[in-house]
């Protein structure tokens, strides 16, 4: 990284110093960074840590018919402990994008919060990464807000986590002239909309106080979810009066709907475990509020710690989600045919088994820097057919989880900006 050139552009930036826009012949306007091609990306981690063998490879058959090509049977042993999904689309999410099956995770410790940092900051981490404070370097949250030219509000840009465990302090940094101004909405929707809260939110709902009494024992019981972990995260995000009507609206709503069991089994499957029900708050974020830039995570998969056949089902489920995810994606106006969804795991995960086994007499999986497997990944970039290229594999060694950050900024239009203050770039052979 050209640190020398973040520091000049970023004092540029701060000073006002830019170029002006410029009018194409058309009549659009354009930043002079660079021209959009889609007005939309959902980036997805995918499932806390995805052993390539079980997913691109299919060693255990085809455990992600969502998502990938092919009919390969999946393995009886591991069969026996699937609940099995229809795919929800008719053709899987691979026909609409291009695939690198040969993807890494290059450097730095195979841990998850490793992993995300990366990935969302585009920048390698090390040891000495802090569990307890924001990011170092800018997140992509950040670089989209402040190099978008008009500048984008906070409603564009949404983090939802899996958990309010270490990962709400990722949606900004803090690095010299970034930070909350320019920071995502974050939202735990597995920590937020559960039967605890539920139960909480009834016992609210039936004090016999004022209405404005009951606001403010709202936002404290709310703002008690940022709070967990160990951690004291104030998030600084500033929404405009005329966004946080639209905020509060979209929250009521879901609370309202959450309380009266409408999210129980929301897609009709019959089983929602909690990388389905992330994802299915992310749909409604999209579909509701249409931010030109989402994050969501996944961590099911993780129980391949101890359990390497419950392993298989969370990624067949997880599978399922984004599969989902694109449906909705391309049934909902205003993101149909203008969105591209990025979907790569943080991490992967060790080739060699530990000690544990399970119930059909297969070891589980850990993921340590030490074992070569544990950095090997794949990524889906998937969009409309006139920016990304379709139905195409790349099965050679190509691309680095540093740059899925140039490539969300090559798509939004500001890469040219932020180019030489990270040290990926991004990844062409999907274009």
């Amino acid at each position: 990284m050209n640190r020398r050139n973040f520091l000049r552009n970023s004092a540029l930036t701060a000073a006002g110093v830019v170029a002006a826009p410029y009018i194409l012949p058309t009549g659009r306007l354009f930043a002079a960074s660079g021209s959009r091609l889609a007005n939309h990306v959902v980036f997805c981690m995918f499932s806390g840590g995805v052993r390539i063998l079980e997913s691109v490879q299919k060693a255990e058959g085809n455990l992600m018919r969502g998502m990938l090509n092919g009919t390969e049977a999946i393995s009886s042993d591991i069969g026996q402990g699937l609940t099995l999904f229809s795919p929800p689309n008719n053709q899987p999410v691979q026909n609409y994008g291009t695939l690198f099956k040969q993807f890494r995770f290059s450097d730095g410790p195979t841990g998850h919060f490793n992993g995300h940092t990366t990935a969302i900051t585009g920048q390698n981490t090390d040891y000495n990464l802090s569990l307890r404070a924001s990011p170092t370097f800018p997140t992509i949250f950040e670089y989209y807000r402040k190099h978008n030219s008009p500048a984008k509000s906070a409603i564009n840009s949404w983090w939802i986590s899996h958990s309010n465990n270490l990962y709400p302090i990722l949606n900004y940094s803090s690095y010299d002239g970034y930070g909350p101004d320019y920071g995502a909405n974050q939202l735990s929707p597995t920590n937020l909309f559960n039967w605890n809260v539920r139960d909480e939110f009834s016992n609210m709902i039936s004090i016999n106080a004022t209405e404005q009494d009951f606001v403010k024992k709202a936002s404290e019981f709310m703002n008690k979810t940022y709070k967990g972990g160990g951690l004291n995260v104030n998030s600084g995000i500033k929404n405009n009066s005329e966004d946080a009507a639209v905020i509060q609206a979209f929250m009521d709503q879901m609370f309202q709907q959450n309380y009266a069991g409408m999210h129980s089994d929301p897609w009709g499957t019959g089983y929602m475990n909690g990388d389905m029900y992330n994802v299915f708050f992310a749909e409604e974020v999209l579909k509701t509020i249409k931010p030109e830039l989402l994050v969501v995570n996944m961590f099911g998969v993780d129980t391949a710690h101890s359990n390497f056949t419950d392993y298989c089902h969370k990624l067949h489920q997880a599978d399922y989600a984004v599969a989902h995810l694109w449906k909705t994606i391309q049934s909902t106006p205003g993101l149909q045919n203008d969105t591209v969804l990025i979907v790569a795991p943080e991490i992967g995960r060790n080739s060699t088994p530990n000690s544990i086994i399970d119930q059909n007499g297969r070891g589980a999986l850990d993921h340590t820097s030490d074992n070569a497997m544990a950095r090997e990944m794949f990524c889906l970039v998937a969009g409309p057919s006139g920016v990304i290229q379709q139905n195409k594999v790349v099965d050679t060694l190509y691309g680095k989880s540093i740059d899925i950050v140039p490539t969300i900024a090559h798509i939004l239009g500001f890469w040219p900006d932020i180019q030489g203050m990270v040290p990926g770039s991004p990844l062409y052979e999907a274009f």
